[in-house]
């Protein structure tokens, strides 16, 4: 018996399935298989009831799962301790939004390399609608991501807030005076996807004015910029991922009577047993954007 055995173990009991934890333990389902078979030969009990392809604990396995998160915790807790941080090795499944990679993210991956030089950090740049999923489905270890994962034992924390400026070619007549909604309203708007909430807090500001507004909604930020500097419409963007547009004078910002919201994210996890690891990744985050502007007080928040 030894610790990468009971780490299979207890992914599989988490999973319900030999191939979701051969996927995250990025091993091949024989192996995974093999591993359970000596471990009940050499308990002389079975662990799983096999269920076509899925699985679920005996009573036996039930007893085993108590013991072995304990163990992978307590083997964890020793690393963290007293070992070396080139012995703590492994991959971080990281997912981001758009928005936080064109920001602080490059930072952090340096910061997470200088403390754990032999982690692996394997990104997802994604929508968080698409990152809630992931990291319910196990595809992600934690997610950078606008809004919380109303998951049981998920871990949300309030990690980091944009606010918004618009912005519009300076070849667009747009009024120096502030605009009004219904003046808003009245021009082409291009922001995030559909299903994000930049989209429907900017849908609920136009539409009482005016039902036939354009609203082009991209899940790429690069696409959004780029339509708004070629004078397709008028964006609301955080900032930071603007700069260098609004310096060279390629974006020119304009005031509206009416504010919307700041984007808020959090960072979402569930540590799994001995995956204390995941929790030191998310600090690093924190301590990124602790000495910024960006910083929104973290709070844990169980769900």
């Amino acid at each position: 018996m030894n610790i990468r055995t009971l780490k299979t173990f207890v992914w599989i009991a988490r999973l319900g399935s030999f191939r979701a934890a051969a996927k995250r333990l990025y091993s091949s389902q024989p192996s995974v298989s093999a591993r359970i078979a000596g471990l009940e030969e050499e308990l002389g009990v079975e662990l799983f009831d096999r269920i076509g392809r899925h699985v679920k604990l005996t009573a036996k396995g039930r007893e085993l799962l108590v013991y072995a998160e304990k163990m992978l915790n307590l083997h964890s807790e020793m690393l963290q301790v007293v070992a070396q941080p080139t012995a703590i090795h492994g991959t971080i499944r990281l997912g981001v939004s758009e928005t936080i990679a064109h920001t602080w993210l490059p930072q952090m991956i340096e910061r997470v390399s200088e403390a754990y030089p032999a982690i692996n950090l394997e990104l997802d740049v994604d929508i968080s609608v698409n990152l809630a999923d992931k990291l319910v489905n196990h595809d992600i270890d934690i997610a950078f991501l606008m809004g919380k994962v109303n998951q049981p034992g998920m871990i949300n924390r309030r990690l980091c807030r944009y606010s918004l400026v618009w912005v519009a070619s300076p070849h667009l007549a747009i009024p120096d005076t502030p605009l009004s909604p219904a003046g808003l309203a009245t021009w082409p708007i291009i922001t995030y996807p559909r299903q994000s909430q930049p989209y429907t807090n900017i849908r609920s500001l136009v539409d009482p004015m005016n039902h036939s507004t354009r609203i082009h909604s991209s899940s790429s930020l690069s696409t959004i910029i780029r339509m708004t500097v070629d004078g397709i419409g008028i964006s609301a963007l955080p900032r930071e991922i603007i700069q260098q547009e609004l310096a060279m004078g390629r974006l020119k910002q304009f005031e509206v009577e009416v504010s919307i919201p700041d984007l808020v994210f959090n960072a979402a996890y569930s540590v799994a047993p001995g995956d204390n690891v995941v929790q030191a990744v998310a600090e690093i985050a924190f301590s990124v954007v602790s000495g910024s502007h960006l910083y929104d007080s973290p709070l844990n928040e169980l769900v």
